[in-house]
């Protein structure tokens, strides 16, 4: 079975992106080098790239078990038979025989139109409850044993949302996206995933400086103009995003950015090579730490929710909900 790589490519356009910019960025990572590729079934190009894919595997590129492969089900397709369904089109979708790790792509049953604004609900947006949630993971997990899937994960969690889960799960999560970057390095969940053996892959590894407008707010740190990071740039030679993508592939995560530009796309590569950042580098980083979330999900709140904060358990308690009057009330 194929391993997971150092460095994958991200396939979300943030809205930015039709889904053949996306696609023909996803075969020229394929030409440069790149085997292992972040999809979902919401980003709306899994088609288009799965065209790409047969393109490359007609050319001989690449063949498909040379891949890595990964996608997601999205968060309206978390009831009983909803996800094997999701997961059997985005494979269909992708044309390519099985997927080789399957996220749960958030851990809310909650959704949004693309390209909406930071006010969207969804109507029916409810809290994070476990039995919810393990209805999807069953689903998840039988996926795994038909073989439709090789390996299954998570995503957006917390740490008091896996400890709720993790106890209950059959077959445990083989990796955690999450979001990762110098000013947002989430060290307490970061440090979780390592000591169960789940492994962190990292998005918004550059601090997504094009991600959707509806997550963006005035205070955003933007990594690539942290002084650390310029510094260790400059004393190298080096873009700022070398240095952090250096940075979290030395820190152990995978990153998995995305570019449109062959140039970028080459630049991003090329970071697993070469002389690799001090031990003072990774030290001044890991203390520029400003916890910084930039994709706060705004979008995914539920009526009665006070704001974002509400979404990431930051007291280190997971909360108790009931439902009065048409609102959501914590016990």
């Amino acid at each position: 079975m194929k391993q997971m790589e150092k460095i994958g490519m991200g396939t979300f356009g943030s809205d930015r992106y039709d889904e053949d910019v996306v696609a023909n960025a996803v075969y020229e990572a394929i030409k440069i080098g790149y085997r292992m590729f972040d999809c979902a079934s919401v980003y709306g190009n899994e088609k288009q790239i799965g065209e790409v894919f047969k393109k490359a595997f007609d050319e001989g590129l690449v063949k498909r078990e040379d891949l890595y492969i990964t996608s997601k089900v999205w968060n309206d397709k978390h009831k009983e038979g909803d996800v094997i369904k999701s997961c059997l089109k985005s494979v269909e979708d992708l044309g390519i025989g099985y997927i080789d790790l399957y996220f749960m792509h958030w851990p809310y049953p909650n959704y949004h139109a693309k390209g909406c604004d930071v006010t969207s609900r969804s109507a029916d947006s409810k809290p994070f409850f476990v039995e919810d949630y393990m209805v999807a993971w069953r689903q998840m997990e039988e996926l795994k044993e038909r073989g439709v899937v090789r390996e299954i994960a998570m995503s957006n969690m917390t740490v008091p949302k896996f400890e709720a889960v993790l106890p209950l799960c059959k077959i445990m999560p083989k990796a955690h996206e999450m979001e990762l970057h110098p000013s947002f390095q989430q060290k307490e969940l970061f440090d979780y995933c390592v000591s169960k053996g789940i492994q962190p892959i990292a998005y918004c590894p550059l601090g997504s400086p094009n991600r959707p407008d509806r997550d963006k707010e005035e205070g955003d740190i933007v990594d690539m103009q942290m002084p650390e990071i310029v510094h260790i740039a400059e004393k190298y030679g080096m873009h700022p995003a070398e240095v952090c993508l250096k940075w979290a592939i030395q820190r152990g995560q995978i990153p998995i950015p995305f570019a449109s530009k062959a140039k970028n796309l080459l630049s991003n590569f090329n970071v697993v090579d070469g002389k690799p950042l001090s031990d003072e580098d990774m030290l001044e980083i890991s203390k520029a730490d400003k916890n910084c979330r930039l994709v706060k999900g705004h979008v995914f709140l539920w009526k009665g929710a006070k704001d974002w904060h509400d979404l990431w358990d930051e007291d280190g308690k997971l909360p108790a909900y009931e439902f009065n009057n048409g609102i959501w009330i914590k016990k």
